[in-house]
């Protein structure tokens, strides 16, 4: 069995969010047991990553390391969309686009502290939220 489907996330701003419910919610409504799911994040200013889902100061560490290792205001050539533009297509490249996890027992099969985090490196600005649209592929 193959499905497919587009999810949409809004979320409000630079940050990490976690997205494994959303996931799993939309592999137990076709009562996909195990397979593997693949998602895919349809953006250059955003990613996914897999990371601790307990300690928050985890998440906050890792936004401040990539904030240091990629700074704004950093003279970049692309700059017409704003100062967190550049640095958010950086952050995007080093981190991942798209993520494989097995399915097992009707859910993603991970880790006890793990979650699936959409990775937004980009301001809101005047916006009420900024839509991402993922990509899912399952094959059970």
């Amino acid at each position: 069995m193959l499905i497919q489907k587009e999810l949409e996330i809004v979320v409000e701003g630079k940050g990490l969010y976690n997205i494994t419910d959303i996931i799993n919610q939309a592999i137990s409504k076709h009562r996909i047991s195990k397979g593997i799911c693949t998602i895919f994040i349809k953006h250059t200013s955003a990613s996914l990553i897999i990371q601790e889902n307990a300690d928050p100061n985890v998440l906050k560490d890792i936004e401040n390391y990539y904030d240091k290792m990629v700074p704004e205001n950093d003279n970049y050539l692309h700059s017409e969309e704003g100062p967190d533009d550049m640095p958010a297509h950086i952050k995007s490249s080093l981190t991942n686009t798209t993520l494989s996890i097995p399915i097992k027992e009707k859910k993603l099969d991970l880790g006890i502290w793990q979650g699936v985090y959409l990775f937004e490196h980009r301001y809101k600005n005047n916006d009420p939220g900024i839509k991402r649209i993922i990509s899912m592929t399952v094959i059970a």
